[in-house]
Parts: structure tokens; sequence; C-alpha cells
């Protein structure tokens, strides 16, 4: 599969069979260029403007924003009911975590997950290869949290989202507090990467930072 990082905590998946996932697509007062991208299928974490902008997105797509275990255009995708804050969403809502299985990848998007994964979410997330994790703090969880929720899940590969960058234009962390965990850490010199099977079998985890443009 391939992987690109759209900015913000948006990717575009896109399958073995050529079928394109974009997650949480966003309008322009983020400060991203905004992601016109043709894709299959949009899933959107919660309803606010940084993550559900599916006038974005170009092409037949299907938008996806609810919980439970189903296909989308023959990919299985299981989402799970979580929160945006460390109160049950009583501040900023519910979060939905999207799991895809893609060929024999299982590929994990948090949204803006706002707290610690209890013990059933995270036997509900399961196995995972690929994380794709917040790490900026203010509206989710913070690096320190992170590193946790990493611990807690322990994918192959961590792909870091939703921190400060030159182009956002509102104040979240710093990629480098969370980085600094983890000792086989690459920063990629591109937008998009492939990932497939033998390529993390057999490796030590590792967080890979993807480029924005």
């Amino acid at each position: 599969m391939k992987v690109k990082y759209l900015g913000h905590a948006c990717f575009k998946i896109t399958t073995n069979k050529g079928i394109r996932i974009m997650t949480d697509p966003f309008d322009e007062t983020v400060g991203y260029e905004i992601p016109r991208d043709e894709v299959d299928i949009v899933t959107t974490s919660h309803d606010h403007f940084d993550h559900n902008y599916i006038k974005g997105p170009t092409g037949d797509f299907e938008v996806v924003n609810k919980v439970g275990n189903f296909y989308v255009k023959d990919v299985p995708i299981t989402g799970i009911a979580t929160y945006h804050d460390k109160h049950q969403g009583s501040e900023r809502g519910s979060n939905v975590v999207y799991i895809f299985t893609i060929g024999d990848l299982r590929v994990c998007h948090l949204g803006d997950l706002g707290h610690i994964p209890d013990s059933k979410q995270i036997e509900a997330i399961g196995k995972v290869d690929v994380l794709m994790i917040p790490v900026g703090g203010v509206y989710t969880i913070d690096a320190d949290e992170a590193k946790e929720v990493v611990d807690l899940i322990n994918p192959k590969i961590v792909i870091p989202m939703h921190y400060k960058t030159e182009h956002l234009k509102f104040e979240l962390g710093s990629l480098d507090k969370f980085t600094k965990y983890f000792s086989n850490v690459e920063k990629v010199n591109s937008q998009e990467i492939e990932i497939n099977k033998d390529v993390i079998s057999n490796a030590e985890k590792k967080v890979i930072v993807l480029r924005y443009k």
C-alpha cells in the first residue's frame, strides 16, 4: 500500500487494489493546502472543520463517519468510539478511531483522540501494523500521552500527525517532543511512502515522519 501525507491528520492511503482512502480532510482555515486528491473513501473522525471538510476531496467517494465493523468498497473497516477529550466528550465531543485492513496489513488512524484508551478500546483496536497518531496536544493527546498509547498498541510503524508546523495556523506542540522518545526515527524526504508486510515483518519499531509537500 501507499501512504501520502496531506497535512494535519489527513492522509491518502492507496491499497494494492487501487482503492483510495482519505482520512480527516480539512478546510482552508487550517493553513495547509486543501486536499483535492481523487479518492474512493473518505473517513471523518469527528465533525470539526479541520477533520471533516468533505468538499475538498474529489471523485465518486463514500463518506464514513460511524462506529462498527463494515466493508466499504471491499475494504474492511472498523470504527471504534472514543472521545476528543479526557472527560468522556463533555468538552469536545466524540472521536472515532478507524482501523483499515489492507491486504495483510492493519492500519489504525486515531483521529483526534483526546485520552488514553481503556483496556476494552485497546482490545477492540487489536493488532496494528501502522499507527497514525496525534502528538501535538492542546486538542488531543500530547507527546507524553502519545508515547503511552504507542506502548499500549505496539505497532511496527508509527506515523505522527496533528502537530505544529510552519503551515499550521493554530498552536500545537512540536513533533520533537514526541520523537525524542524513540531511537529509530526516519524523516522521509517525501510526501509518500510504500509499505508492505515484507518490509516491516522483521523490523524493529520505527517512527516515520513524512514530509508535507
